[in-house]
């Protein structure tokens, strides 16, 4: 016989949503585990006496983490989503017939609470995975990638410069003017700030690109805008910087840097940054950060995993002042030996093939900023050499250039050269580059949908805080795994408790003991 179901709606329904949600679901094992209770203490000053009440700040970052869950960047939609959904209801501690907040309330929300909020709730989950012996931190990995900003390269118009420094600005404003009036923005205009060498390399570098016979079928360089962040912004985010990856095109975007514990995997420290800043920039902040993290929960960090992009000596120098061991790979132009001068440590001088000295001759700071040791032959040595036409024609005297972080340089070769250094560099990209790929992909770190340095460093804490979580109930979280030794002690007793009820019954075996 077939059925068919007649629906009819009941004005009255008996209905418990508790009963509904699975014991081992993700978000009723999410709200029995996460306490939030901390956070009306932290928000209570953000608030004013009067007025009418706000979202409930528990409220706010359980939607939040909601989203990232869900890989929902969207407040309209995270909330249309939240709606629908049985098992986030009861997270959030909604019933069926209740209202969500609107959407933008979500939005106000999170500009109105700092960056230093989320980072406690960042520190409140990161202490979870460590109680649940998830975290060693002895060893971490760092890396870093760029996240596309919520603007467009499109709306990028020029500085204004502060002064006439060259003709370079010049020709770039009559180049992006229309540009400019054709998007109508009235925005107070940034001046340039960039000191006029650097200009000067920016200029040379579009002026190869417009020389170039080689490029790609279609480009020409002579009528594209060349754009730099020397010379250009965004007036609807002036955080966001032009950057580029390899085999992609030049975006806006913020950078992410990122430390990882490579025990399980576990998020240590994450942090936005601009994006025109090198790696290298960023790596002391981060270890200070996450040293500092590891020490409040009773860990110490030995081992530092990096990529080349981290090279750098004052780097091996902070690690190695800080008892860290840094696995990071020498930059690919450092030459552990300069061929043809060796070097005398003690006298601190090299010898040139001819055995004449070059000895040390003071400290040189570039434009850059990084400081440099010169050494450099007696003029009147090189002037009586033989082989001044191949190794000196145009100068007085030979000259070598060397970093001051020569020697740590020199153990970051040594350890990258060692059969531990090929298996740290193995171990970091099996731990780091899998967790990029995780929260780009499902956990909406795919783009940043808010604007300013700030707003993009609480989106990088939500989803480092989600991935956390997640990883905490799929691991972590479980009810506590059972003690083997504790199980065969007790499975001893248990037997040596029936030999004795047993013994106890038989009268003759009491007598024969």
């Amino acid at each position: 016989m077939q059925g068919r179901k007649n629906y009819t709606e009941k004005l009255f329904l008996s209905f418990q949503l508790s009963d509904q949600i699975p014991k081992d679901n993700l978000y009723r094992r999410l709200r029995e585990t996460l306490d939030l209770s901390f956070l009306y203490r932290d928000t209570k000053e953000l608030y004013g006496r009067t007025g009418n009440p706000s979202i409930d700040p528990v409220v706010f970052f359980k939607l939040l983490i909601t989203g990232y869950l869900e890989n929902l960047t969207s407040d309209r939609k995270l909330v249309e989503h939240c709606s629908m959904r049985m098992d986030v209801l009861y997270f959030l501690g909604y019933d069926l017939d209740e209202k969500l907040p609107w959407h933008s309330t979500i939005s106000r929300t999170r500009q109105l609470y700092p960056a230093s909020l989320f980072g406690t709730l960042f520190n409140k989950v990161f202490a979870l995975c460590v109680d649940s012996g998830m975290v060693s931190g002895h060893t971490q990995a760092v890396d870093s990638a760029p996240i596309k900003a919520n603007v467009s390269m499109e709306s990028v118009v020029p500085k204004m410069p502060a002064t006439s420094i060259d003709s370079h600005l010049k020709k770039v404003s009559e180049e992006n003017g229309e540009a400019a009036k054709k998007h109508g923005e009235t925005v107070s205009p940034a001046h340039v700030s960039a000191p006029s060498h650097e200009l000067k390399r920016v200029e040379k570098h579009h002026q190869n690109l417009r020389d170039s016979p080689v490029r790609l079928v279609g480009a020409s360089h002579k009528k594209a805008r060349l754009l730099s962040n020397k010379t250009h912004y965004n007036p609807h985010d002036p955080d966001a910087r032009i950057s580029v990856k390899p085999g992609k095109a030049r975006k806006l975007n913020y950078h992410c840097s990122m430390a990882v514990d490579t025990a399980q995997g576990v998020i240590s420290h994450i942090q936005a940054d601009f994006a025109d800043g090198r790696d290298s920039q960023y790596l002391k902040s981060i270890g200070l950060r996450v040293q500092d993290r590891l020490r409040k929960n009773e860990l110490i960090m030995t081992d530092l995993l990096g990529d080349a992009g981290y090279s750098n000596g004052s780097n091996y120098d902070f690690l190695e002042q800080r008892k860290v061991t840094g696995w990071i790979p020498v930059f690919g132009k450092y030459k552990p030996e300069i061929e043809g001068f060796p070097y005398d440590k003690e006298k601190d001088e090299y010898s040139c093939p001819m055995d004449r000295p070059l000895p040390f001759k003071g400290f040189y700071t570039n434009r850059d900023g990084s400081v440099l040791k010169r050494y450099w032959t007696a003029p009147k040595d090189c002037k009586a050499c033989p082989m001044k036409a191949q190794c000196v024609p145009k100068t007085k005297s030979k000259k070598i250039t060397r970093t001051i972080y020569d020697e740590q340089y020199l153990r970051a070769y040594a350890r990258q050269h060692s059969e531990r250094g090929k298996r740290m560099k193995n171990l970091r990209q099996s731990t780091v580059e899998p967790v990029f790929g995780s929260l780009t992909q499902f956990y909406g770190l795919r783009k940043i949908g808010v604007l300013g340095k700030a707003g993009a460093h609480k989106v990088m804490l939500m989803a480092a805080i989600a991935f956390n979580l997640q990883k905490y109930l799929k691991k972590g979280g479980r009810k506590p795994s059972i003690d083997i030794f504790k199980t065969i002690v007790d499975a001893f007793q248990g037997c040596l408790t029936i030999i004795y009820q047993q013994i106890q019954s038989k009268p003759v075996l009491l007598k024969a003991l």
